[in-house]
């Protein structure tokens, strides 16, 4: 993993400033910020958005990242089949259907899946659940946008 190097193939994210508002929002939501929401959980949602939104930047990055804070590999290796088997949680695969639903933005009933939420989470939570996974897709796609393409030195 060391050895794959990252490199801009369409545009220069800094040409505007949106990459600086965007890294605004890393700082706040990203998985280095500090939240009320479990770290492993939040580790796991942005993994699902990366690999969701296919973007191999933020999919190694964030795999490496959820490796180094101790999630199983079992579960790392799997997140695109969360939904399938017992290696997640209720509560986790409750917070993944949340973060798939608003990923896609396209289900008629998403609010049958907040519902379900408020079963596990505080409001606080939720609406940093909510942050963690709307970061993760302005990430993921900016990353796709400006070619962010892993290679071998």
């Amino acid at each position: 993993m060391s050895n794959v190097k990252f490199k801009n193939t369409r545009f220069n994210p800094d040409s505007t400033p949106f990459h600086n508002l965007a890294k605004q929002m890393a700082k706040a939501f990203g998985y280095t910020a500090d939240l009320k929401t479990d770290k492993t959980l939040a580790q796991l949602l942005r993994l699902r958005v990366s690999q969701k939104n296919e973007c191999a930047y933020c999919v190694i990055l964030h795999s490496k990242t959820a490796r180094e804070i101790g999630i199983r590999e079992e579960k790392v290796d799997n997140i695109s089949s969360w939904y399938n088997g017992e290696l997640f949680t209720k509560k986790e695969k409750t917070a993944l259907a949340y973060c798939d639903n608003l990923t896609e933005g396209v289900h008629k009933n998403f609010h049958k899946y907040h519902a379900e939420m408020t079963h596990y989470f505080s409001e606080v939570e939720i609406a940093e659940i909510a942050a963690i996974v709307i970061n993760m897709n302005v990430w993921t796609r900016l990353k796709l946008a400006q070619g962010e393409a892993p290679y071998f030195e």
